[in-house]
């Protein structure tokens, strides 16, 4: 739907143009009547101008539909002129989660394309809803403008940032029975069984509970030298000095869990509010990390602290928790006390030591992601 409205300066010259014509005619001044009816002319030109709707044929675009959050996202405006009469002037806007966006748009000539990329906000993590276009038309010499509004509304994920760590200390796993051991030799180690599910390979069928069971079971195996990875992430919000600081510690989670990933490590990534509870087997793809990162993205703080759930025995070789500041340690580090690595990662504004050690847990501290992540490669990566 258009409107077209008169711009303040086509209002004052629509009134003179009428007073001026009213006077000419009662005085009888010709000439002061005929610059009345120029102006009145002058503002219905201007009218016209942006009156029909089909003067540009947008198109608009907005890649990539994922990205990293402070990453590079582009909206891209393509307008075609079809009057053939008289040149436009555009103002665009593009509204971003509820942001309005300026687009520079230059003068529109008869027949005329223009191609013009616009930055798309990406400072806050989650679906963002981009559109949409509104396109404010002006007229001959600004006296009237119009209304457009055009495109779709499309929707961007801001995940976030996976930022440069190095991987899990190797060869450290946890007992089943609850005692430590360090494995420096290959193989294999049951840690699971599941259902057949059509492609599996049927070389790892667990047959002595399939036959119990009547139901083709398989074996979830973990290479002894890959250690599980745990990443338990405080989202109390209270648990943070500063609502930043919650970013950083989701791209503290996130940057640990997709290296970990990558080096094909079993991987299990919970909130402390048990919002999140994703479970990635060792062999997991950039897919899979994709998924993770997309859950991240969603998060919200939690308004109300929770009980840390306890991990399974099997998530007890490393375990990194994630927390800010003001974060209640004593049930957090009583988690990380369990594995046989158990770490700390601290958002701490006031850090005055980046490095420390209550019992067997390692206490990281630093204001940004970064400087956890660094503390990480000092004292946990080797």
């Amino acid at each position: 739907m258009t409107r077209v409205r008169l711009t303040a300066r086509g209002f004052g010259a629509a009134l003179l143009g009428v007073l001026l014509v009213g006077f000419g005619l009662w005085w009888r001044y010709p000439g002061v009547a005929g610059l009345g009816i120029a102006l009145v002319v002058l503002v219905v030109a201007g009218v016209v101008s942006v009156l029909s709707r089909a003067q540009v044929a947008p198109k608009r675009i907005v890649r990539p539909r994922t990205v990293q959050r402070l990453g590079v996202c582009t909206g891209v405006v393509e307008l075609t002129g079809t009057s053939r009469r008289f040149p436009v002037v555009f103002d665009a806007t593009d509204e971003v989660a509820g942001e309005v966006v300026a687009v520079d748009i230059p003068l529109l000539a008869p027949g005329q394309k223009v191609k013009v990329e616009y930055p798309i906000p990406t400072h806050t993590r989650g679906l963002l809803k981009v559109g949409p276009l509104t396109l404010s038309r002006r007229g001959l010499a600004g006296l009237a403008h119009a209304r457009t509004v055009v495109g779709d509304v499309v929707e961007v994920r801001v995940v976030p940032r996976v930022l440069p760590v190095r991987g899990l200390p190797g060869g450290v796993r946890r007992g089943h029975v609850g005692a430590d051991e360090r494995v420096e030799r290959g193989g294999t180690d049951l840690v699971g069984l599941r259902e057949y599910v059509p492609g599996d390979d049927l070389r790892r069928l667990h047959w002595a509970t399939s036959a119990r069971t009547g139901t083709l079971m398989i074996r979830e195996d973990a290479d002894p030298a890959r250690p599980h990875l745990a990443v338990v992430l405080d989202d109390h919000a209270d648990g943070y000095a500063e609502a930043k600081d919650l970013e950083d510690a989701v791209e503290v989670a996130a940057s640990l869990v997709t290296v970990a990933i990558a080096e094909g490590h079993p991987v299990r990534l919970v909130s402390s509010s048990g919002a999140v509870d994703v479970e990635l087997p060792a062999g997991a793809v950039d897919a899979d990390a994709s998924v993770v990162l997309a859950v991240l993205a969603d998060l919200k703080a939690a308004d109300r602290a929770s009980a840390v759930r306890s991990l399974p025995i099997r998530d007890l070789d490393v375990v990194a928790v994630v927390c800010g500041a003001n974060a209640d340690l004593s049930a957090l580090m009583l988690e990380a006390g369990r594995a046989s690595v158990g770490v700390v990662l601290a958002v701490d504004p006031g850090a005055v030591r980046p490095i420390s050690a209550v019992g067997s847990v390692l206490v990281l501290r630093d204001a940004k992601a970064e400087g956890l992540l660094d503390a990480w490669n000092t004292a946990v990566s080797r």
